[in-house]
């Protein structure tokens, strides 16, 4: 299970620059899901998975969903435009440090950090951001 927030159960809590461990999926998996939140023009690039937890990533923002209780019809959506972002920081997996980091710096929000899993692509996904902020 992903823990997004220090407890589970909780919204994220990205001024304490929550981890999400993510592998890729397909968009049309979770599409239903964000579909409520997509503007006209707006369209879904790629998405990546925990457990429970999913994010994706639009054409104009990066969408991170928490599924709370113990159901999981709960969902705390957080939606996070590239518009805001001021710099971000992609690490690339290793040969024994298996996992990938991307770091996003918000104006006026801070540091918020998610963990991949290793063969996610993250120089791609650093390429698909770097085309929209700079």
């Amino acid at each position: 299970m992903i823990v997004s927030a220090p407890y589970p159960g909780e919204v994220i809590d990205f001024e304490k620059a929550s981890v999400f461990k993510l592998s890729p999926c397909k968009p049309d998996a979770i599409a239903a899901t964000v579909a409520p939140l997509i503007i006209p023009g707006e369209e879904l690039v790629s998405a990546f998975k925990g457990a429970r937890d999913f994010v994706v990533f639009t054409n104009k923002r990066l969408i991170a969903v928490n599924v709370q209780g113990m159901t999981g019809k709960k969902k705390d959506f957080t939606s996070l435009p590239y518009s805001r972002i001021q710099a971000f920081s992609i690490e690339t997996a290793g040969t024994f440090d298996l996992d990938a980091e991307l770091e996003l710096w918000f104006s006026g929000l801070g540091k918020v950090r998610f963990e991949f899993r290793g063969g996610s692509g993250i120089r791609q996904l650093g390429h698909l951001i770097a085309s929209y902020v700079l």
